[in-house]
């Protein structure tokens, strides 16, 4: 039996931060959003387990124990192998949820093969990244705490023409944490009047990202523009697909871009 899932690319509409923990890691108050397009996961039946990586950005994901999806894997109790085989098209370290979004791909492909309770998936789900548990339900949803405090959202965006740009530098989203100035800004209410606290830590440490917000914020039908995650990627939400098409078609060559909708 071979089962294929897309672990779909994740966006920060808003990311508020809060604080920093004592466990270091930060209380956040985000709304998530989830596009129709990102990695690709297959699986087959196997004596051991096994994974595969191919795609154009294959050479950046993590081999061995660091890596998610065989982290994912070795997290459900080990009754079989598994063949695994990963499309990596999504820009690792980029704010979009990438290794997060292929763990969850993995809980959902491994527990159907295995045969587990669906359940045992969000069970596992938190102790693989503060991001797994929200690209598991990879829905549209509020996340607080670590972000892994899920509430379901109907924000009315499915199918909402969307561009994502990122200027090709990876960043390490502990090294934008680390930079946040530490200043609580107060609570998302409404995710377009919020904003994304890490933007002014990663622009400083990437500087290119401020050309990618202005450069997105001047392209004709684009009604708004953030960064994602702790970045370096971002995004604009267009009022149809003819705008976002002619804007992906007008992206610099250098930076990486993907037209989708959002799920």
């Amino acid at each position: 039996m071979s089962l294929t899932e897309t672990a779909y690319a994740k966006l920060n509409l808003a990311l508020h931060v809060r604080g920093r923990r004592a466990d270091g890691y930060h209380d956040i108050e985000t709304v998530f959003a989830f596009c129709e397009d990102g990695d690709r996961l297959s699986v087959e039946s196997a004596d051991e387990l096994w994974l595969e990586v191919t795609g154009p950005f294959a050479a950046d994901v993590p081999a061995g124990s660091n890596n998610l999806v065989l982290k994912a894997a070795r997290a459900l109790p080990q009754g079989a192998g598994a063949r695994l085989r990963l499309v990596k098209d999504l820009p690792a370290a980029s704010g979009i949820g990438g290794g997060s979004a292929d763990a969850a791909a993995a809980l959902r492909l491994l527990t159907r093969l295995w045969g587990f309770a669906p359940g045992l998936a969000a069970k596992v789900a938190p102790t693989l990244g503060a991001d797994v548990p929200a690209s598991l339900l990879s829905q549209s949803c509020r996340g607080t705490g670590t972000g892994d405090r899920l509430e379901p959202l109907d924000l009315g965006l499915t199918g909402t023409p969307v561009l994502l740009v990122n200027p090709n530098v990876p960043l390490s989203t502990g090294a934008v944490f680390e930079a946040w100035d530490g200043i609580d800004r107060g609570t998302l209410e409404d995710w377009r009047d919020g904003r994304n606290d890490l933007e002014p830590a990663a622009i400083a440490l990437v500087p290119g990202i401020a050309d990618v917000l202005e450069w997105l914020r001047r392209q004709p039908g684009a009604d708004f523009a953030r960064m994602s995650g702790s970045g370096a990627t971002c995004f604009a939400l267009f009022a149809d697909e003819p705008a976002r098409d002619q804007a992906a078609a007008a992206v610099p060559g250098q930076w990486w871009r993907l037209a989708t909708t959002l799920r």
